[in-house]
């Protein structure tokens, strides 16, 4: 490895990123990788829990990248409107700009940075990092091994790591009020952190109270999502619909896959950020 070249990869607390890491760690132990994670400060604490685990298996520290400024700075700034699918400004603000400024002087140094990105096999590559430097080159290991969403599970199963936490109620990493949240999630979030959901509640009252013509949820407010005659029609749509999805399900003995069917598989709807949930 040329002592000009730098090699990187972003963690977001999510499943694809962090076997990507341990993958990496495993076939290309020649390449000393820095691992980074770019915090939002409104991070679910199993994010952190298992952001953890990974530097022990790693044997080398996660560097935390922080914003100069938080989410209440840019909420501010943006009218009090509050980020969306349309506007995704703190994808840009809280995620990409702490990236760019720990990267660009080392590229302005010269270096060849090679930054790993976790788009898997069986997925569409529709955004990311976008390199603009000649000399920043995104990398995509999973696509070019062919490692699909099973093949993940088996690389965290195997490594003794396991999922993080959060899956067993939640489909992403990220901030705990994420846009992106099917209404399952939703109501899960107010059951397992009520004190993060209130906080998205006070933070959609302003909005809404400063004309922001988006809710987190589309369709209704949280405060009518929680009423509960909702949370009891959303619970059972949800069962409904992932009853409907294990029916259809191919099922294969050599690769059972029952646990990994994603809340975005049962509502047919893949959304993501790779940014903040890969």
């Amino acid at each position: 490895m040329s002592q000009y070249e730098k090699h990187v990869l972003g963690l977001s607390g999510g499943k694809d990123s962090a076997a990507l890491a341990v993958y990496m760690r495993q076939h290309y132990p020649e390449l000393d990788i820095d691992y980074f994670f770019t915090d939002t400060g409104k991070e679910l604490p199993e994010v952190y829990e298992f952001l953890g685990k990974l530097e022990g298996f790693l044997g080398k520290p996660i560097l935390r990248l922080n914003s100069n400024r938080g989410f209440d700075f840019w909420l501010k700034q943006y009218n009090n409107f509050l980020p969306s699918a349309q506007t995704r400004w703190c994808t840009r603000q809280l995620k990409l700009k702490p990236f760019e400024e720990w990267i660009n002087p080392i590229l302005d140094e010269g270096f060849t940075v090679y930054s790993y990105v976790a788009i898997r096999a069986d997925e569409p590559y529709r955004e990311g990092y976008n390199a603009k430097q000649k000399n920043l080159h995104v990398r995509l290991p999973f696509k070019e091994d062919g490692i699909d969403k099973p093949g993940v599970s088996e690389i965290l199963e195997s490594s003794g790591l396991g999922w993080p936490k959060y899956y067993e109620w939640r489909s992403r990493s990220g901030c705990t009020f994420c846009f992106y949240q099917q209404k399952i999630e939703w109501v899960r979030l107010q059951e397992r952190h009520p004190e993060s959901f209130e906080e998205a509640i006070t933070y959609e009252k302003d909005a809404l109270d400063h004309g922001s013509p988006f809710t987190w949820s589309q369709g209704e407010s949280l405060t009518e999502l929680i009423k509960p005659e909702r949370v009891e029609q959303i619970k059972a749509d949800y069962a409904k619909r992932l009853e409907r999805i294990k029916a259809k399900k191919a099922k294969n003995p050599l690769r059972p896959d029952d646990s990994l069917i994603d809340i975005d598989d049962v509502y047919g709807q893949p959304k993501f950020c790779v940014a903040c949930h890969k």
